[in-house]
């Protein structure tokens, strides 16, 4: 089932890629395991997926064993800073950098991996990611600290219909646009999950986030 799903994921992302007048390789899809066993993943991993996700620390570190050396990994949630040292060994990629305080418990001991900025892209108080204003002080204040940023991340407001979730993709992008003027290297957007994917590779996504789609719905 998982590689069924995962097939109609890819046809999707190729067809909004093709609408933006970009390729299906241009978008990166993570598949986000939140919840489901390793069995799941190792599914998706067999009909030749690669890229994971997972939102939780402990879960990551019980997970990633379980998975064949060649997964890379992102941490997509929230992270707090006694967690670090359970995230930082396994990812290729820390898509949830929100605050100073975060950026130099990661940077601590060098060699960091590298990060994307998570934005809070419509300043929604229960939401974590830096106020989209700051994000620059952010990037800056992570170069000064060495660690390699890619771009930026962000969850727009859950809304029933995607095309509600078009504004705030176009405004992430155009935020990255205006910091690429001083730092180059943001190359990479992530945003869309489940609800909104194809409406955020049409927006310009690098990176899609989705669980759902090619899971099923998360055990209670």
């Amino acid at each position: 089932m998982a590689a069924v799903r995962l097939t109609e994921v890819r046809d999707r992302i190729a067809a909004a890629a093709a609408r933006s007048g970009r390729a299906a390789a241009d978008v990166t899809l993570v598949a986000v395991g939140k919840a489901h066993p390793p069995e799941l993943l190792a599914a998706a991993y067999a009909a030749g997926h690669r890229v994971f996700g997972e939102n939780r620390a402990q879960e990551l570190a019980a997970k990633a064993p379980h998975l064949p050396p060649d997964v890379e990994w992102h941490f997509i949630g929230p992270l707090q800073r006694n967690k670090v040292r359970l995230v930082r060994p396994v990812v290729a990629l820390l898509e949830s950098m929100d605050r100073p305080a975060l950026a130099a418990a990661w940077a601590r001991g060098g060699d960091a991996p590298p990060v994307l900025v998570e934005v809070n892209i419509a300043a929604e108080s229960q939401k974590a990611g830096v106020d989209p204003a700051r994000a620059g002080e952010l990037v800056d204040r992570l170069s000064e600290l060495g660690v390699e940023v890619r771009g930026l991340m962000a969850i727009p407001p859950a809304a029933p219909d995607p095309e509600e979730s078009r504004p705030h993709f176009r405004a992430l992008a155009a935020l990255a646009g205006r910091l690429r003027a001083d730092h180059p290297a943001l190359v990479e957007l992530s945003m869309g999950m489940t609800a909104d994917y194809e409406v955020a590779v049409e927006e310009g996504a690098t990176i899609v986030r989705v669980g759902r789609a090619i899971f099923g719905p998360r055990p209670t």
